[in-house]
């Protein structure tokens, strides 16, 4: 997906630290350039570690995005990870991520179950902690998109786990300069991203919605949604003993 999203002009680098993970990966590479039309792959698949990028050879500000699908709860050091991927983002950069998070300090009984650990629950992060770390390393605050609760199935692991409760969220973390003063402005949303004609959603807060100026045209949208009747048949706002 990422590969057909930035196009033949961009690139993509794809990190695991399983060998075995990466040579299946690049097996493929070749199937999406022709499925997507492109004269060469636009995707590199090394093997590293998330907490280690630099070692791995990923350059200083060099990436615009890094995108992550729970594997920072799988990540003993997390405030290494955030530094990490920091110094990989450009600035105006951004940090796209979904992980596991508790609802508490999770206790070292929970830390150290292996089946915990491996189902991403162990590792969990205090969801508070993720402001915290990611603020001293330099990320503006932690924009929340989306959050699912996590339930545990298992009588066994229920008892362990106690009164921690955990959720799978996404957040958007930004690396922005520090030099430049922060100003209010106003953000309108031109359209053009397919699946999003209407209103483009920033995170779980803000949406960036299109500009409508035509009350034409905002009266074709109402009337999708609920079509509206004036009363005893009269249009607008004429009454039934006026006229327009």
């Amino acid at each position: 997906m990422l590969s057909q999203l930035v196009g033949e002009k961009g690139h993509v680098t794809g990190i695991d630290m399983t060998k075995v993970q990466v040579e299946v990966a690049k097996t493929y590479l070749e199937y999406h350039m022709e499925k997507f039309g492109f004269q060469a792959p636009n995707v590199t698949f090394i093997q590293g570690c998330i907490e280690k990028l630099a070692e791995a050879g990923v350059q200083k500000e060099s990436y615009d995005i890094v995108i992550s699908n729970c594997v920072v709860s799988l990540v003993p050091d997390k405030p290494r990870v955030l530094q990490e991927v920091y110094q990989a983002l450009k600035y105006g950069g951004e940090l796209y991520f979904s992980d596991v998070y508790a609802s508490l300090e999770v206790p070292e009984d929970i830390k150290s179950h292996k089946v915990l650990w491996g189902e991403c629950l162990g590792g969990a992060l205090y969801w508070k902690d993720l402001a915290i770390i990611a603020q001293k390393i330099g990320f503006c605050s932690p924009r929340l998109v989306t959050a699912n609760i996590i339930t545990v199935q298992n009588k066994e692991l229920e008892s362990i786990i106690g009164d921690c409760r955990f959720v799978s969220a996404t957040f958007r973390l930004f690396k922005l300069p520090k030099t430049e003063p922060a100003k209010r402005c106003q953000v309108v949303y031109k359209g053009g991203i397919t699946g999003h004609e209407k209103d483009l959603i920033f995170d779980a807060n803000f949406t960036f919605k299109d500009i409508i100026r035509d009350p034409f045209k905002l009266a074709e949208e109402s009337d999708k949604v609920k079509p509206r009747h004036a009363p005893g048949g009269a249009g607008g706002c004429c009454g039934k003993k006026k006229s327009c």
